[in-house]
């Protein structure tokens, strides 16, 4: 478990719809092809046969497939059929809009592999099936139509809560069929959010205690994964932080020393100097003069 969530954690989960609607059609056919990203289906009415690497699936109304990245599958109405769907990625990539649903034919996409979305069910080494049957079947299903409907519309705000909601279908498709259940230890590889933990705290008093008791580790476990993470203690690495912002400080503002020492989190003006100078190799003043 704790090698597939750090696999997750290099692979960020950011669901986007890159396309979705409400299909109504006569009998219809889509020939073979493989898909760079998901592919979400609801059989909302008539009859349905789908193929996903050489296995076949009828489904009917109330029936939702899912088609992952990379197979190879051929989809059918065998009936009129009213079948919302989506396309969408799971995982994010910077060069996402350059992806696209893939046309009939379309099986050789090494030309694309850049574009290729991680399969949800390699990464979390789960059996994710083509025939969802999600737990919490009324809530997937309203969940689905609302958002193939807000996506519809190109008001920011609807693409907005689209979005929102395919991250919501999403969660319940891992919850049900790869939960993350991380221990201490598991959650305790990824120390990346203390950065941004303390920015927000340098002003304060914060303990080593604190950010254990934040990673749910005792504190000497928490002083020996950061250390190995970041090269230093936490306390080494917190006054760098607030030396740093120091000296953003004096350089970018007229802010007296008092009031940057506050500002950074020190005991009083002496204790700012004194580190400060150890830090630098100069006292404030002459840094800030040395800056201007």
């Amino acid at each position: 478990m704790q090698r597939l969530y750090e696999k997750m954690l290099e692979t960020p989960i950011v669901p986007y719809i890159r396309q979705c609607d409400f299909a109504v059609r006569k009998p219809w056919s889509m020939p073979e092809r493989r898909l760079l990203d998901y592919l979400l289906i609801y059989v909302q009415e008539g009859d349905c046969i789908f193929e996903a690497d050489g296995r076949v699936y009828r489904m009917g109304r109330g029936d939702f497939c899912l088609i992952q990245p990379d197979s190879l599958s051929r989809i059918a109405g065998v009936t009129n059929t009213v079948t919302p769907f989506a396309h969408f990625d799971i995982f994010y990539n910077p060069r996402r809009e350059e992806s696209f649903p893939t046309r009939a034919g379309q099986t050789q996409l090494s030309a694309y592999s850049h574009l290729m979305q991680p399969r949800l069910s390699d990464l979390l080494d789960a059996d994710i099936p083509v025939g969802l049957q999600p737990r919490h079947e009324n809530k997937f299903r309203d969940t689905f139509l609302q958002v193939v409907e807000q996506w519809q519309q190109r008001d920011p705000l609807m693409q907005l809560k689209a979005q929102n909601g395919m991250s919501s279908l999403v969660a319940m498709i891992i919850e049900q069929y790869a939960p993350l259940a991380p221990t201490s230890r598991t959650v305790s590889v990824a120390l990346d959010w203390v950065t941004s933990y303390l920015s927000f705290r340098l002003g304060e008093a914060v303990s080593v205690a604190d950010m254990a008791k934040r990673a749910n580790l005792s504190v000497s476990r928490f002083n020996e994964l950061f250390k190995t993470q970041y090269g230093m203690t936490p306390h080494q690495y917190l006054l760098g932080m607030r030396v740093s912002h120091a000296c953003e400080l004096l350089i970018d503002t007229s802010l007296p020393h008092e009031t940057i020492a506050e500002y950074c989190g020190f005991a009083d003006i002496h204790h700012f100097s004194k580190t400060f100078r150890s830090r630098m190799g100069m006292t404030p003043g002459e840094y800030r003069r040395a800056a201007t």
